[in-house]
């Protein structure tokens, strides 16, 4: 379905993602896991070809994603439907005057009929609790709200991979849970970043990590990552340091997270 082949990537000269390969099967719940920094975010927008790979190839679903794909409308507007992204900070997704035209938009851009935008809006707000806020403007939200709301916006277009880049990092405890129960409710392929090593156990089956070179270090089971001090120091996300006490060294560990 998405296949990377070694991709690299640059902001200003400075890499950012240094020979990426990766593949992803349908139905696939893939946590994408390294310290800030490490580039996944920019590999998110690779995905949903916001930006292009500087050297490399991205494929999706067997066509390859290039500059003169993305003016094929036709590949664009399927493309848009299918994959979609949810942004670290709500606030950078919502611009319409209120929360019912926020769930519409999107559908409407596609074409969609009013009578089938306005069912699948009452749909996604009734499964999100928004109903009662449907004539707001979104920015009189609390900040879940916002994140279910644009959660809420992206699922209204039925896509079958949703990519999530630090959806927890702004959540309160009980809607972070509320969210895990979310993503394993649907049955979409789904691609979540994140830099919180405690909750990817939670967020999928499938552990990719980026290491501080900005490359591949991990791509396998979660429980097998977890478990491997080594391969956790090589990637950043654990610290070891030693302190002596009389005659004796002992070894300490610190998460980043």
């Amino acid at each position: 379905m998405i296949e990377l082949r070694g991709v690299y990537h640059s902001y200003d000269g400075e890499e950012v993602l240094r020979d990426i390969n990766l593949t992803v099967k349908e139905g696939e719940r893939v946590v994408l896991l390294g310290i800030n920094g490490s580039g996944k975010t920019t590999l998110l927008k690779i995905l949903n070809a916001l930006i292009l790979p500087q050297r490399g190839a991205y494929t999706y679903c067997g066509v390859r994603v290039d500059k003169s794909k993305l003016k094929d409308r036709d590949f664009v507007r399927s493309f848009r439907k299918e994959m979609v992204m949810l942004f670290q900070n709500p606030d950078v997704m919502l611009f319409n005057p209120t929360v019912y035209d926020e769930l519409a938009f999107s559908l409407r851009q596609l074409g969609f009929e009013e009578k089938q935008v306005e069912e699948r809006v009452l749909h996604w707000a009734d499964r999100f609790d928004l109903i009662e806020h449907l004539d707001k403007p979104p920015f009189k939200l609390s900040g879940g709200q916002k994140q279910k709301l644009c959660l809420a916006c992206l699922l209204v277009l039925e896509p079958k991979i949703l990519l999530l880049d630090e959806p927890t990092a702004n959540l309160d405890p009980r809607t972070t849970g509320w969210l895990i129960d979310l993503l394993y409710d649907l049955n979409i392929t789904t691609i979540v970043s994140t830099h919180n090593l405690s909750l990817v156990p939670e967020l999928g089956d499938r552990l990719v990590v980026l290491g501080e070179e900005h490359s591949i270090v991990y791509d396998g089971k979660i429980e097998t990552f977890l478990r491997d001090e080594e391969k956790m120091l090589k990637a950043g996300l654990l610290h070891k340091h030693r302190h002596k006490h009389g005659d004796r060294e002992h070894a300490h560990y610190h998460f980043h997270l």
